[in-house]
């Protein structure tokens, strides 16, 4: 029942990106990256795809138990247009162009998973929301950051509590950071409040620009002054930046030269 009550709420939230893509792209191909139960998927079908002439769902779950109890359902009510796909995030076979993806509460780097898909095939929206972070907090555990830092940065982390948490938020700061780096305006905001779950961060991203040099630069900073190199970055290419590039921790001011590499997405 909470999670229902999670996917209820999303759905409100997640309206302006579904009427936006089903404006644009008659055919619009949504995708549900970890799709569990398919809860998700069910809701919003049900809510904008049933009423439309086109437009498919595609649900991919690694747990063929899920995905056949699933497909099941959507036949008896009539959601034709639901797909399913047995598979994990990081192995599943994406249509060519997605025009909203969808992840919630997939667990550590499979989040990550969902956003390469995400950025690699274009998708026009992206909505996560994170759960269990875990690969920073060992990274941090484990190595230096590549730049010393001159304050008392490692403090924050230097208990395994507060590892745990700081990861956890750095792990997303990164994420939104590679969005907006991959040419995404980026709104992070709460999907419930506390009393229903510990998770729930939600990322919202919607795609104007081809890339943003500046946010890539942040990026690059980011990760050399925290020595960490989650797989989002790993997947995408991403490497911390070099230490003569990091001495100055803020970020320069976007100059005219700059503004114009940043090439609006042709909608």
């Amino acid at each position: 029942m909470r999670k229902l009550k999670q996917v209820n709420h999303l759905m409100g939230l997640l309206r302006p990106a579904v009427e936006d893509v089903q404006a644009r792209h008659p055919n619009a191909v949504m995708v549900d990256a970890g799709s569990g139960n398919a809860y998700l998927g069910f809701v919003l079908y049900e809510l904008f795809l049933k009423g439309a002439a086109s437009g498919t769902l595609l649900s991919i779950e690694g747990r063929p138990d899920l995905t056949e109890r699933a497909q099941g359902r959507a036949q008896r009510l009539g959601f034709t247009r639901m797909q399913f796909q047995t598979a994990h995030i990081d192995t599943a076979q994406y249509p060519e162009r997605i025009h909203l993806l969808m992840a919630l509460h997939a667990c550590d780097t499979a989040t990550d998973d969902a956003l390469v898909a995400a950025i690699r095939h274009g998708a026009d929206h992206v909505a996560v929301v994170p759960c269990c972070q875990a690969e920073v907090a060992a990274q941090l555990k484990e190595k230096r950051p590549v730049v010393a830092s001159s304050g008392s940065m490692s403090l924050l982390y230097a208990h395994a509590w507060h590892r745990r948490e700081f990861g956890s938020h750095l792990t997303n700061v990164i994420r939104a950071l590679t969005l907006e780096a991959f040419g995404y305006q980026v709104t992070v905001t709460e999907l419930t409040g506390w009393e229903h779950s510990l998770k729930n961060e939600l990322i919202l991203g919607r795609r104007v620009h081809r890339e943003n040099r500046r946010a890539r630069m942040q990026l690059e900073r980011l990760l050399a002054e925290t020595g960490v190199n989650p797989k989002l970055t790993r997947e995408l290419g991403v490497m911390p930046a070099v230490s003569a590039a990091v001495e100055t921790v803020s970020a320069p001011e976007p100059d005219a030269s700059e503004d114009a590499s940043e090439h609006v997405v042709a909608r």
